[in-house]
């Protein structure tokens, strides 16, 4: 069989298709219909509204007796509109509008509370971390958290001599162990692949805490923080019915010794939603950090 002979048979066998052209195109932008935003809307504030409403019925049927001894809705909107209506209001020291003393008691709040989330994942990475501190301390936390709020602040006044500063030592002390006792577990349960990647690749304690260690945990200590920021938005409320000043807790106790009960009724609404606000902005930022994870 001559070259020409076989070169023709391979060329029966394995015959050359044609080039295909393939288009590439861009894939269309989802979008995103104005009428799924509305309806994620109104499944989001529909359902809360109408239990709103529903309570505020009942209130109302229930405190409309001459004999009540709580006002219904109708009478705290008459009552206390200019609270409602006017919050950043300022007529002098003592006369400022309820907006005002709630951003008062953030300010305490910001400063115990990032106090407490510092040392409480420092102590936590050590409790976690090391077996000797964990059977040492752990202990004592467990003691410690169980304390009531109220029952630091004889301590801290005697100490500090100044309400600003107990106050705080109020928040710090009621909201580090939720940050702790989290922290702990988190670092506890790093898996062991990851520590190996740390022998591995040296890292010394510092970067094993930085790289390693926190962004492992996260789920766990963003879980101990929003604990934490619960805990602490109690204790300024209840301190500063003690300590006087101008938060809102000072505002509630001054109320009810004038017996403005309307006026009490708005500070807790107020309380409420600062409170639910602080919950809904650690739980944001500790699902930006972890990437929507859950500690489990």
């Amino acid at each position: 069989m001559s070259i020409q002979s076989v070169e023709d048979t391979k060329v029966k066998a394995f015959p050359v298709k044609p080039a295909e052209v393939i288009a590439f195109t861009a894939k269309a932008r989802r979008r995103i219909s104005p009428l799924a935003i509305a309806r994620r809307l109104a499944t989001a504030l529909v359902p809360p509204a109408v239990v709103i409403l529903i309570l505020l019925v009942v209130w109302q049927l229930a405190c409309s007796s001459p004999t009540a001894s709580l006002p219904p809705p109708s009478q705290v909107w008459n009552e206390a509109y200019d609270l409602i209506a006017h919050p950043f209001f300022d007529n002098g020291p003592q006369d400022i509008g309820l907006a005002w003393r709630v951003l008062i008691s953030l300010q305490r709040v910001a400063i115990g509370f990032g106090m407490a989330a510092a040392v409480g994942v420092a102590l936590g990475a050590l409790v976690g971390q090391s077996v000797w501190a964990m059977r040492g301390l752990d202990p004592v936390f467990q003691i410690l958290r169980t304390v009531p709020p109220l029952a630091w602040l004889p301590l801290s006044l005697a100490a500090f001599r100044d309400s600003n500063p107990s106050a705080l030592f109020v928040i710090f002390i009621t909201s580090i162990w939720p940050v702790i006792i989290n922290t702990a577990v988190g670092v506890r349960n790093i898996p062991e692949d990851y520590r190996n990647v740390a022998r591995i690749l040296r890292l010394n304690q510092l970067e094993f805490f930085i790289k390693i260690m926190v962004p492992a945990a996260a789920p766990y200590i963003f879980t101990g923080l929003r604990i934490g920021i619960g805990l602490s938005w109690l204790a300024i409320v209840a301190a500063e019915m003690l300590t006087g000043g101008v938060g809102v807790g000072f505002f509630i106790w001054d109320a009810w010794n004038s017996s403005r009960l309307p006026d009490i009724i708005v500070a807790l609404v107020y309380i409420g939603v600062t409170g639910f606000c602080l919950d809904r902005l650690v739980a944001a930022a500790g699902a930006f950090v972890t990437r929507g994870t859950t500690a489990k």
